[in-house]
């Protein structure tokens, strides 16, 4: 084998007073292609024998081994060969070998998912020593410093954290001293900035003075620090141990947590055992912790501000260069959305800077992918935050705190870019103004009322309970002033409660909410007030004359003509926009019906995204083509996710069920889906809120307090402490609204930086060149996050593209029966058994998967399912046909003369089948083709069926009619006839009183009173048997 091995990172040139100084960087975009002439000049590096910086190269990962840097040089095995460019399949379902395939090829990302810690080398000799003043540099002088790998090193005494850039050329160290009293944390920073080297002497230094007590050990390696917890002793730290890349927005990745440990800062490892041994109620606290998993749907970023929307982050960006200002690395988080709050406030008191050791993290939903147009690149980005104020699971969380905040308020935010560059630079003077980048943002939140459903009973649905009729609906004013201040005006509030019930649960609220509105919009100004709008959507999707999603459209074109969405451009251009005002939207628990009404007021927004980057001509984009079918399965997963974390289950009422598509194969999901949300709900969301309250610092130990698991309700950990707020002056109740958060939102005038820091490159502001081209690392296509992301290139059979006959556009309405070639299509609907002496007998999860991709009622398109057919092999049987008896198929078994003769391998194959396919056919019912016109007649008849007046045949009597007349003998048709004891009953029936409501003492003895005389004798009047005529 040879190895390659890459050169080491090069010392950065030093300035005249001694500094160390990081090559420029142009101010200018840069290109998405890294051989394209437009592209801006490398940064210096590495160089190859040419003399030119080395790049980024596409080697097949079966080749090569990336390891930090270097490649190994391997035979390359011809049993698993690298699957052909493009990868051109459906995304789910996914067939078993193309899952295969793609299990080997994306199972790496650019990086390893576990960190690997600082390179230490030998000691160096004294005479290597030099002076600290002349070499290092503090921190902030050289621009954006970001740290992405972490080593965790110990003494007896003290952990050091050692932090490292991207390219490992800067380092940091931050001590903990482990011998403190008891509930104590001593962390002290240092604010300088070393080289590898001059670390690696510093840690030595460490190592050597410790050496009589074992010396400097590496701990673990970590990818970020998330902060420190206490429960009743000493502190934890809490550290990220896995990573996977979600997304990449500007040049800035966006990573998921997929592992996290918890580490006690006592002095030795035995000791922390001994404590919790000794200390149950210790242990108590970490096995609820432990009940909040933080590698399901937690993200953070190194650079790039995810608590914040990018229109927010953009326009603080420039607000800051114009303004001159220097602490572009310290601009401030929005709280409401950093999970690890709670976690960052020991540390936030000592350290300069919290957000340069510890990663703030977000709790929602990531989700990115790619829209290819004819070559043109576009990324679709969605971004789901969950409050940390309010939060908790389902019932237990309901309506608005006195503070208010709503529970599961989610804030979603759908970002639409064209990759002609990647960064937020467009070539020009002016940063932050590249006019690609287009957002829109929504809202969802529970109605703000006081108001509760008990769970504790068996009920799967609750009784709604009013907690407190407040008339001037103080948390409503709360919640609405907050969402000015975050979004503006004006709010448009879409409400999908139910007014009309036969037992009133929701339509309670909706009326109580009506009133809120009314009253608060009669003191807000004119043309700011809020949009309302109450629709019951679950009654219009259950009848015949509503179609839900038209009404739905209607309605997101009103709330994209009131709101608008975000376009970044330079300062002199007319296409820049910003968005005024979000669109709010609610059903009772804010999921299945939120989602779909979400995803249409998205799928408008994206037409008009897609619009203003020059894409469409239009502003509307239709239902069943390549790119909506992209948006529909982000937006599903979206909600999965939502539903998941606050219902405890996945989606019930998917858009299939409000486009009223797929009905037959989406009952028995939605049974199992409301099965497992009632099961969540009533055995474990209690230990999931105990959970939250502890990680968000809901819930503090205290001594002579109650133990979070003594308490019966969690109702004052979530609503304001009555003595902080009895002695101040209350909000005015008809000036409820700041009037500072009614201004409209306006375009930033900046041109060029300002200040001291006019003249310094690029990467003083944005360090996205480092982070996404990795100029140092030699990496491969296979591995790069852009090249693996979800694309509508997937949804493409591959084959039908050879002959030219199908339209790439992602834009066109596929049919669902678009066919490549008729003549390879199967004609009936068959599976082979293959016999057992021939070919091993595979195993269950092999012969479900094949029988689930010949189904014909597969929910996936016509184009789709042929192609999956002919990727499943179809190998030829050497037996015999023979009918066998399961209903609507017909395959080949083999002849069979005696009872005796039958292979037992045989039996068993025909009866492990015939049971999958009972399985198959039970979750996807479907008609046969011989079956089609019957059904279609079964559905049609109730509708069609004549009003009967008369016995005389009508003048135009249906065929069928006729046939039912003729096929009765005449017998039957004579004892139809009424006889006078009929029509004497049926005239009794007729003769009503005047007072028809009133019971006589002559009526009892009627037999249409019978009922009424059983109900006289205590029976009830709802159980009783048939009553005789």
């Amino acid at each position: 084998m040879e190895r390659i091995a890459s050169l080491p990172p090069q010392r950065p040139a030093s300035t005249e007073d001694g500094r160390s100084r990081v090559p420029s960087q142009p101010a200018t975009g840069d290109s998405a292609a890294l051989l394209n002439a437009s592209a801006p000049a490398l940064p210096k590096g590495p160089q190859n024998s040419n003399g030119q910086p080395r790049i980024k190269l596409g080697i097949p990962p079966s080749t090569f081994d990336i390891n930090r840097g270097s490649a190994e040089i391997t035979e390359p095995n011809s049993s698993q060969d690298a699957p052909p460019f493009p990868q051109l399949s459906n995304n789910s379902p996914t067939s078993p070998r193309l899952a295969l395939n793609r299990a080997h090829s994306d199972g790496e990302d650019e990086e390893p998912a576990i960190a690997k810690g600082f390179q230490r080398s030998s000691s160096p000799s004294s005479a290597m020593h030099r002076t600290k003043e002349v070499l290092y540099h503090k921190v902030g002088e050289e621009g954006v410093c970001k740290m992405h790998k972490f080593s965790l090193y110990e003494t007896a005494s003290r952990f050091y954290l050692v932090g490292g850039d991207i390219v490992e050329r800067k380092f940091r160290i931050l001590k903990i001293d482990r011998t403190v009293d008891l509930g104590d944390l001593s962390i002290s920073e240092d604010g300088i900035v070393y080289t590898k080297k001059e670390m690696n002497r510093l840690l030595n230094t460490v190592d050597d003075g410790n050496k009589s007590s074992g010396g400097l050990k590496l701990r673990c390696s970590t990818w970020g620090l998330l902060g420190f917890i206490r429960f009743t002793g000493a502190y934890y730290m809490l550290i990220i141990t896995k990573r996977s890349q979600v997304a990449m927005i500007g040049g800035h990745y966006i990573y998921q947590v997929d592992g996290t440990d918890l580490v006690s800062l006592t002095t030795t490892a035995s000791s922390s055992r001994l404590k919790v041994e000794r200390d149950p109620e210790e242990a108590r606290f970490i096995g609820i912790l432990n009940n909040l998993d933080l590698s399901r749907s937690f993200y953070f970023s190194y650079s790039y501000d995810i608590t914040r929307t990018l229109q927010h982050n953009i326009i603080y960006e420039r607000e800051a260069l114009y303004k001159g200002s220097e602490q572009l690395s310290q601009k401030p988080r929005n709280e409401m959305f950093i999970w690890n709050n709670h976690l960052l406030e020991p540390a936030s008191k000592t350290l300069k800077n919290i957000y340069d050791w510890c990663l703030p993290i977000v709790h929602g939903f990531v989700d990115q992918a790619t829209l290819s147009i004819y070559g043109r690149t576009v990324y679709i980005t969605i971004i789901a935050r969950r409050s940390r104020f309010f939060a908790g699971a389902r019932f237990l969380k309901r309506g608005a705190n006195d503070l208010g905040y709503v529970a599961n308020d989610v804030e979603t935010e759908q970002i639409v870019s064209e990759m002609l560059t990647t960064s937020f630079h467009a070539p020009g003077p002016e940063l932050f103004a590249n006019p690609n980048y287009t957002s829109y943002v929504q809202h969802r939140g529970s109605i703000p009322l006081y108001w509760t459903q008990d769970s504790t009973g068996v009920t799967p649905k609750p009784d709604i309970e009013m907690n407190l009729i407040d008339p001037f609906y103080s948390a409503a004013a709360l919640h609405f002033d907050n969402l000015f201040e975050r979004y503006g005006a004006p709010i448009y509030v879409l409400n999908l409660v139910k007014a009309r019930e036969r037992t009133p649960r929701e339509s309670i609220l909706l009326k109580e909410f009506t009133n809120a509105i009314t009253y608060l919009n009669q003191f807000l100004p004119e043309g700011q007030k809020i949009l309302y709008k109450a629709w019951d959507m679950s009654r219009a999707s259950k009848s015949r004359d509503q179609d839900v999603i038209s009404t739905l459209e209607s309605i997101a074109e009103d709330v994209m003509r009131s709101t608008g969405f975000f376009r970044n451009s330079n300062s002199q251009s007319p296409d820049f926009k910003l968005q005024n005002g979000v669109a709010r939207t609610n059903c009772i628990d804010c999921l299945d019906r939120t989602n779909a009404a979400q995803f249409v007021i998205g799928k408008c927004a994206l037409g008009y995204q897609l619009h203003a980057l020059g894409v469409i001509s239009g502003t509307s984009i239709d239902y069943d083509t390549d790119a909506v079918s992209l948006f529909t399965h982000m937006f599903h997963d979206h909600g999965d996710t939502i539903a998941i974390q606050y219902g405890g289950s996945h989606l019930v009422n998917t858009m299939a069920t409000y486009r009223k598509i797929n009905q037959w194969t989406s009952h028995s999901r939605d049974m199992v889906e409301s099965f497992k949300r009632y099961y969540n709900n009533s055995f474990l969301d209690r230990q999931r809120q105990e959970a939250y309250n502890l990680f968000l610092g809901n819930y503090i130990f205290a001594q002579g307090q109650p133990m979070l698991w003594d308490l019966s309700t969690d109702y004052y950990l979530h609503h304001a402490d009555p003595r902080a707020w009895s002695n101040k002056k209350r909000k005015s109740y008809v000036s409820w609204f700041t009037p500072e958060n009614l201004k409209r939102r306006e375009k930033p005038s900046v041109k060029t930086p300002r200040g001291p820091s006019s003249g310094d490159p690029l990467q003083f502001f944005d360090d996205y060149w480092l982070e996404y081209y990795r100029p140092l690392a030699l990496s491969s296509f296979n591995k790069i996050f852009t090249y693996k992301m979800n694309s509508t290139l997937k949804y493409i059979p591959f084959k039908s593209t050879q002959d030219g006959k199908y339209d790439l556009s992602p834009f066109r309405v596929r049919s669902g029966n678009e066919q490549e070639s008729t003549e390879k299509v199967r004609s009936r609907k068959e599976v082979t058994i293959v016999d057992p002496q021939k070919e091993p007998f595979r195993d269950d999860s092999s012969q479900i998967t094949d029988i689930t991709f010949q189904m014909e009622h597969t929910p996936l398109p016509g184009w789709l399912q042929n192609q999956l057919r002919e990727e499943v092999p179809s190998d030829q049987s050497v037996l015999k046909d023979l009918s066998y008896g399961v209903e609507n198929l017909s395959y080949s078994t083999p002849t069979i003369t005696s009872k005796e003769d039958k292979d037992p391998k045989d039996q068993s194959a025909i009866t492990q089948w015939t049971l999958n396919q009972f399985v198959a056919s039970s979750l996807n019912p479907s008609v046969a083709e011989s079956e089609a016109h019957e059904y279609q007649r079964y559905i049609n008849h109730p509708l069609n069926l004549p009003l009967v007046v008369s016995t005389e045949i009508p003048p135009n009597p249906d065929m069928e009619l006729l046939g039912y007349i003729n096929s009765k003998p005449l017998d039957a048709i004579i004892s139809m006839h009424s006889t006078e004891d009929d029509i004497a009953d049926y005239l009794e029936f007729l003769d009503v009183g005047d007072e028809p409501l009133t019971v006589t003492d002559a009526d009892p003895p009627k037999k249409r009173y019978k009922a009424y005389r059983q109900w006289l004798k205590g029976k009830s009047l709802f159980k009783q048997q048939r009553v005789d005529p």
